[in-house]
């Protein structure tokens, strides 16, 4: 898998490239001030080149990912997609001038942080031991040790009474994540933890669910109080499993969807119980199933001339078997895909995602989108 690995000259130019790019944040302290920050934790569909600094085989940073990415000179960045990732685009329409910074990367410091930071890597899951194949992720422990770090880096720069006010009156924390947990860990026992043997489905969730209510009390005991928490997509209509399954274009594989909806349905009840449990808090429910099956049901109505194949991957009818890479196929207009690689939305899908979740109504996301948290 010697794909995985940038050649020097281009990983060079890339960080040159985005180290000026992210580096822009020090100069927009007030704004940042105003706005508020962009917390953003989760997987590989928000990772936003996190995993470029692990040594781990979840890599994005290699051609052609990041072609479409216009702030990067189209560049690869460590992004899981051809542009924007669906937190890149929220942090657009919510007004921030700059990209929440990888926690990561060595020029997120000082004011840059002030934007936000992402702490998301691709492979991460709820569970610790989720992705393991990968080698090395950050897991959502690991992600919530890195905002402890960050907030004692605010209390640093604005002095702690107005961090918190920072902190808890005007950011909103954003968590994409749990499709790992059954992709790269439960549907993959003889390689992680054996869990499909030794745990029924329930007990599984259970575990997911209760590690996820711990790390969000984490958070909130941090002073995070405005959450926007995504749950699983379909991810048995992946063009990765539809291939590995020999489906029929129109088909999705029944297990891995029925899992998505059974954590989906578990994870409702635990934000509502934690808006009650945590005073103060408000955690706004991003129905990411629905809408993605909804595009991907009437891609058409979208201006999508397929919802099956990968634009970006090799292998089997819907390009679904080998990761996006330079010795990938690519399609012709990237525009038209739902599917940029066999795991991760284009950034047209991501554009259709992110509006329902700054501007939609009750249908996508419940109690209010992040157009009115923002205001709360």
């Amino acid at each position: 898998m010697a794909w995985i690995r940038p050649h020097s000259l281009i990983l060079a130019l890339l960080l040159a490239n985005v180290i000026c790019f992210q580096g822009k944040a020090d100069d927009d302290g007030e704004d940042s001030l105003r706005l508020g920050a962009s917390f953003i934790f989760g997987d590989s569909l928000v990772d936003a080149g996190n995993n470029n600094y692990l040594p781990t085989l979840s890599r994005a940073n290699i051609r052609p990912n990041g072609i479409d990415f216009t702030a990067s000179g189209g560049l690869p960045t460590g992004r899981y997609t051809n542009g924007k990732t669906i937190g890149d685009i929220v942090g657009e329409l919510l007004g921030q001038a700059h990209y929440a910074v990888p926690f990561l990367a060595p020029n997120t410091t000082g004011k840059a942080i002030l934007t936000g930071v992402n702490y998301a890597s691709g492979g991460g899951g709820i569970l610790n031991a989720t992705g393991r194949i990968f080698v090395n992720r950050l897991s959502m422990d690991i992600q919530v040790d890195y905002f402890n770090i960050t907030r004692q880096q605010i209390d640093k720069l604005l002095g702690p009474s107005k961090a918190k006010e920072f902190i808890t009156r005007k950011s909103i924390f954003s968590v994409t994540i749990g499709a790992n947990d059954f992709l790269n860990n439960y549907m993959l026992p003889v390689l992680s933890i054996g869990a499909r043997i030794s745990e029924t489905p329930d007990a599984f969730i259970d575990d997911m669910i209760n590690h996820l209510q711990d790390q969000l009390t984490r958070l909130y005991k941090l002073d995070a109080r405005k959450f926007v928490l995504a749950n699983v997509g379909p991810i048995g209509c992946i063009p990765y499993q539809k291939t590995i399954n020999r489906l029929n274009p129109d088909e999705c594989v029944d297990l891995p969807n029925k899992l998505a909806k059974q954590y989906n349905g578990r994870l409702t009840d635990l934000l509502a119980e934690l808006t009650n449990k945590l005073p103060g808090s408000t955690f706004v429910h991003a129905n990411v199933y629905d809408m993605v099956m909804e595009v991907i049901t009437n891609y058409d109505k979208y201006g999508f001339t397929t919802a099956n194949k990968a634009c970006c991957g090799n292998g089997g009818q819907f390009a679904g078997i080998i990761p996006c890479g330079p010795t990938s196929s690519m399609c012709s207009d990237r525009s038209k895909h739902v599917f940029w690689d066999p795991y991760h939305p284009s950034e047209a899908a991501n554009i259709l995602l992110a509006k329902q979740v700054v501007d939609g109504d009750g249908r996508y996301v419940d109690p209010m989108n992040l157009g009115k948290l923002r205001d709360v």
